[in-house]
């Protein structure tokens, strides 16, 4: 099962810079292990504040015993806390790999919640999820949208989007078949220097 796990890391003051330092590169030794294991599958920095230090990674695991035990074995445990969420399977996910990797464009998390208008005629619903379906494979196959998963909650799911910038993947989205029943919340990625998609990606 894959996780997506918000990372936010707070060294104590007074922390020495060659431990902070010393820590930090036993992470990422770590990090390479999980990776090679097929555990940690991508991390990313969100758009950050002064003094925040935060990081959103993509993780596999058999159950949220088995996650925990993956992330308390990470160095940076020792200041860090973690806020998991289980991620369900899409019927339009293209799939872990279907879509290669790119160092053209920025990557984006989107949350989708879908809120279908009361009376809406069957027909209509079952015509506009098909409409969406074949839209995902159309992006997909233009390498924009890399991965989609289900959330906890009614008509909730999560993209990862490709585009070249905030204005582009606006208009990705306003051109989805759900559009008009969608409300949509984005969150900008760069790219973490311990990222395994990182080594895939040329540039």
């Amino acid at each position: 099962m894959e996780y997506l796990v918000t990372m936010t890391t707070r060294v104590p003051d007074g922390t020495p810079p060659e431990e902070v330092d010393a820590v930090r590169a036993r992470e990422a030794a770590h990090t390479r292990e999980l990776a090679a294991q097929g555990r940690v599958l991508r991390l990313w920095r969100p758009p950050l504040g002064p003094g925040e230090w935060r990081t959103i990674g993509l993780f596999t695991a058999d159950d949220p015993d088995d996650l925990e035990r993956t992330l308390a074995g990470m160095p940076l445990r020792i200041w860090r806390t973690d806020e998991p969420a289980p991620l369900g399977v899409h019927p339009n996910d293209p799939g872990p790999g279907a879509v290669p990797p790119s160092a053209i464009g920025t990557e984006f998390l989107v949350t989708l919640v879908v809120r279908v208008p009361d009376g809406t005629p069957p027909a209509t619903v079952e015509d506009t999820y098909a409409r969406e379906a074949a839209r995902a494979r159309e992006l997909a196959v233009a390498g924009q949208l890399v991965r989609l998963w289900r959330l906890p909650g009614e008509g909730r799911s999560l993209g990862l989007f490709r585009a070249a910038d905030d204005a582009r993947l606006a208009e990705i989205l306003r051109a989805l078949p759900l559009a008009d029943w969608l409300t949509v919340e984005t969150v900008p990625l760069t790219r973490h220097p311990s990222d395994p998609g990182a080594t895939l990606i040329p540039g």
